[in-house]
């Protein structure tokens, strides 16, 4: 088993090789396979949701919060709600799919949080 020194990361750490390289290989591919984290993603255009009749009429308010997947041209192509009241839910999915956001290098996911309100 070959051994390097790695003296700048983990102040002169032995590490095996094989170890290294497959710690190396395995960031490399969890990078390239999984979604970016879209905290960059600015929304270019927003639609409101519409506030379901039945929802106002027994006075539900709330937060929806979904989980966005936006493609590179930054269409959303898929949303799956994470929490909230399932009154509200498909009002906020539904304006959501219509929302555009900047473009990206790649698809990435977001959590982003609607709130419905009453206003009197």
């Amino acid at each position: 088993m070959r051994l390097i020194e790695v003296s700048s990361l983990t102040q002169g750490l032995r590490i095996p090789f094989t170890r290294l390289a497959q710690a190396t290989a395995v960031a490399l591919l969890l990078a390239l396979v999984l979604p970016a984290h879209a905290a960059d993603r600015v929304v270019k255009t927003r639609v409101p949701p519409a506030y379901p009749e039945m929802a106002k009429r027994m006075k539900i308010t709330g937060a929806v919060k979904l989980q966005v997947t936006v493609d590179a041209s930054g269409s959303v192509t898929d949303v799956k709600p994470v929490e909230g009241n399932r009154m509200l839910t498909p009002a906020a999915e539904d304006a959501v799919r219509k929302w555009k956001f900047e473009t990206g290098d790649g698809p990435s996911t977001m959590e982003v949080e609607l709130h419905f309100n009453l206003t009197s």
